[in-house]
């Protein structure tokens, strides 16, 4: 019997039902049909978000494929690994790659030319729960209908590492290379169009990457396939593919500018827009168990999709309650009703919220990403593996647990200060360390009610 990878992150980064992913991806794509290309690429570079954030900017790279999609018959997939520690790149034991649309085989062929090759190995551990992969498939799936597929994970691998195995893998028409990637995290809008302008340009003209250096010392701003970046990737592609391959690349690289340039206020507005929806959500659910009924609408389609939330109570900038989910187990739309309605009532810190007390408190939601473990060996390593200003923290060691949300660090800048009172609030002597500890990482979107009566 063949292996089968299972889904991990249906559910939650995409829809679990084949009925719904399918007028979720159909709809992404219609929206960016308008925009394909003529001649099909070699090459795309595609974020790898949930569909909620990256649907749209997926779709219209995968919309590019539409003139070549008959003859493409293997799509070789690289990917940031985000969930286990890999040495150069990691193909799996699988022999099918599954998902709510069907599955997919796994190009043996292809995985038995990489042999030989000692940034290669065999990992079940690091495509197990690997999202970065995964979100791809629906959308190949789609636009090219049966393909084999040779999926890597992709560690601390040098940029001669990732392009010897192109190399190997990179074919003809009949092959596709897609790498799933994140430019710029956790700027703001005009700090990333110039950042990833500047990036894109750069890597057009063949000139010296220094704005990938750039990147890494904002820290904020780093890709998310880093390490190694997709800019290192790219390094590969250009200076070991043959000539013949470099106008292939280029325009690859062409589509990905196209795609950035498309990076308009609206998908901004997008984000904003959840906020709106999602705020008054949180007022009604409280109201509503204060007995004052107030509405608020509950129609958008992705309140349906499973997420994790957190809602924060202030009054006068002061804490007046929070609780909140760390991992999705319900739609977002019941997660954040019922935190909203645990904040102000069974904060145990706090006495419950009055009727008379609601008109004076702000509201604030933060939808959380899917959690991250980290692996170190000391408390100094794990200090040094957070980033602050961005990463939400989870502590567990044995029945304790605590964690703290990414706008903490404006009340605990330091991480040493961060995490003793990590570990205070989780029950712990704040100078306690165990080779028991666990830590995890995530991030954050979030959105606050302005001080604006109306709201």
């Amino acid at each position: 019997m063949p292996t089968v990878r299972q889904p991990a992150v249906a559910g939650t980064f995409y829809p679990a039902r084949r009925d719904s992913l399918e007028e979720v991806v159909r709809a992404f794509l219609a929206q960016s049909a308008a925009g394909a290309i003529n001649d099909s690429p070699k090459a795309l570079i595609v974020p790898h978000a949930g569909y909620v954030y990256s649907g749209a900017m997926a779709a219209a790279a995968y919309a590019c494929l539409a003139s070549g999609a008959a003859g493409i018959t293997r799509v070789v997939l690289l990917g940031p690994a985000h969930r286990v520690a890999v040495r150069g790149l990691a193909l799996p034991d699988a022999d099918v790659f599954a998902t709510p649309l069907g599955a997919i085989d796994v190009d043996r062929e292809a995985v038995k030319s990489l042999s030989g090759l000692n940034q290669v190995e065999i990992s079940s551990a690091a495509h197990v729960a690997e999202h970065s992969l995964e979100v791809q498939l629906p959308f190949l799936q789609s636009v090219l209908g049966e393909f084999r597929l040779v999926p890597l994970v992709v560690g601390h691998a040098s940029a001669e590492d990732v392009a010897q195995v192109l190399d190997r893998l990179w074919g003809g028409p009949e092959t596709l290379i897609v790498v799933s990637s994140d430019l710029s995290h956790f700027l703001s809008y005009d700090q990333a169009n110039v950042i990833d302008q500047d990036t894109v340009n750069r890597i057009l003209a063949l000139s010296p990457l220094d704005s990938y250096r750039k990147l890494v010392a904002l820290r904020r701003s780093m890709a998310c396939c880093c390490p190694p970046s997709v800019i290192s990737y790219v390094r590969g592609w250009l200076d070991y593919a043959i000539p013949a391959t470099r106008l292939e690349t280029k325009a690859a690289w062409s589509v990905m500018r196209r795609l950035l340039s498309s990076r308009t206020p609206a998908m901004s507005d997008q984000t904003e827009n959840r906020g709106q929806i999602l705020l008054p959500i949180a007022r009604a659910s409280i109201a509503a168990t204060l007995g004052q009924p107030f509405n608020a609408d509950e129609s958008a389609r992705w309140l349906q999709e499973r997420g994790a939330s957190f809602v924060t109570l202030k009054q006068n900038d002061q804490l007046r309650g929070c609780i909140g989910t760390i991992e999705a187990h319900r739609t977002l739309l019941a997660d954040v009703r019922a935190n909203a309605q645990a904040a102000a009532l069974r904060d145990p810190r706090f006495s419950p919220l009055t009727l008379a007390e609601l008109d004076i408190t702000r509201i604030e939601v933060s939808v959380l990403t899917p959690k991250e473990q980290l692996t170190f060996d000391s408390e100094g390593q794990a200090r040094g593996q957070l980033h602050p200003g961005v990463d939400g923290v989870l502590l567990e060691y044995g029945s304790y647990r605590g964690t703290f949300l990414p706008q903490v660090w404006e009340q605990l800048p330091s991480t040493d200060e961060f995490m003793r009172q990590l570990k205070r609030k989780a029950g712990l002597p704040m100078d306690f360390w165990a080779e028991g500890i666990k830590l995890y990482r995530y991030r954050v979107e979030k959105w606050s009610e302005t001080d604006d009566p109306e709201r």
